[in-house]
């Protein structure tokens, strides 16, 4: 019997859909946001990011239409994943972001490098604040965020998208430090390469082998959303496969 919810932002993805499926395979009801746009796809800002792929074929979560850098359509998606009495919100995973290569920083305009702020940190921030209210009532629960290896390894012609990832692993740490004592973890897994079939067209050459698959870091995702990892929170967790 289903008994508790998650909320996974971004849940159609080349990760999404593969957290997707391991929330449902433990027996969550699972919400999905999806923008406007295309309700049945990932939401355009997770499109972009280097680790997705369209959805996994069999995955049902419940889908709701939001954009989420809107504070009203955010607000109405935690509605919907709040909604279920005997299926209280008990965990987010904030998956959606965005990622667009560029030039060295004198040579990249203030939108772009803002643009990489709205879209990697604006949704983790609206929906977890949104959110925390109803964990709060639940007794507490967990928030996962993703970060990327480069917010700690950064490469060239990325400042936005690394500033933007960097400020996501510190905004966790700060929820999780505001809400410890309201029994409410946050975490923070950080991927290197995803094996995504999108990766693997931009990066045909590379040793595949090496890349971590989707369905490994969703496994990490789960655990962190569960009372197995109860003693954990304000962790920022390599998923780095041999990469």
């Amino acid at each position: 019997m289903v008994d508790r919810t998650v909320l996974v932002t971004g849940g159609t993805g080349g990760l999404g859909s593969a957290v997707t499926a391991a929330f449902q395979e433990a027996g969550w009801r699972v919400v999905v946001p999806a923008r406007p746009t295309a309700p049945d796809r990932a939401p355009a800002a997770a499109a972009a990011e280097p680790h997705t792929a369209p959805a996994t074929a069999g995955v049902e979560p419940v889908r709701v239409v939001a954009d989420l850098t809107d504070p009203g359509q955010v607000a109405r998606a935690v509605e919907v994943a709040a909604a279920d009495a005997d299926a209280p919100l008990r965990a987010v995973v904030n998956l959606v972001g965005g990622y667009a290569a560029g030039g060295r920083i004198h040579e990249t305009p203030l939108a772009d490098f803002e643009q990489m702020i709205t879209l990697n940190l604006r949704p983790t921030y609206l929906v977890t604040q949104q959110a925390l209210p109803y964990l709060v009532e639940a007794g507490g629960g967990a928030i996962v965020c993703v970060s990327s290896r480069a917010a700690l390894s950064p490469f060239p012609g990325a400042a936005g998208y690394v500033t933007a990832k960097a400020a996501v692993l510190a905004f966790a740490s700060a929820v999780a430090v505001e809400y410890r004592e309201s029994g409410i973890r946050c975490n923070t897994v950080v991927p290197s390469v995803i094996d995504t079939p999108a990766n693997r067209a931009a990066q045909p050459t590379a040793d595949h082998s090496r890349w971590v698959a989707p369905a490994e870091i969703a496994r990490v995702i789960r655990f962190l959303a569960s009372e197995d990892s109860a003693p954990t929170s304000g962790a920022t967790v390599p998923v780095y496969g041999r990469a």
